[in-house]
């Protein structure tokens, strides 16, 4: 996902920010569970509505690749998060003294009125 630009971006880079911060501790609760069980135990993966029998270092792997993916889109997202409030802080900075201007020219053409 592209997070540049307006606001109504920056708002959905927050959202997605969110889902993933969620998935993520999603996936920690998985790897916590995971370290838990005992050798040999059996574990299941949900493909689609089935689920299918899995193992348990395949499993553990493959919720740490998830991780690790996961932490990589949250490090993306929080650079472009920052882009973004940079570009608005320049364009409030910007406005303001535009409106600093348009009074100070309001000010001028009523002493010479």
């Amino acid at each position: 996902m592209k997070c540049r630009g307006s606001y109504g971006e920056y708002q959905k880079c927050l959202s997605t920010r969110q889902q993933l911060d969620a998935q993520l501790n999603e996936n920690g609760l998985v790897k916590d569970e995971l370290v838990r069980l005992e050798e040999g135990a059996t574990v299941y993966k949900m493909i689609g509505p089935v689920l299918v029998k899995q193992d348990q270092d395949e499993a553990k792997q493959t919720v740490q690749k998830r991780i690790d993916y996961i932490s990589e889109q949250l490090k993306k997202h929080d650079c472009l998060i920052k882009d973004l409030e940079k570009k608005q802080d320049s364009h409030r900075e910007n406005l303001q003294k535009l409106q600093h201007q348009f009074q100070q020219s309001q000010v001028k053409a009523a002493t010479r009125a």
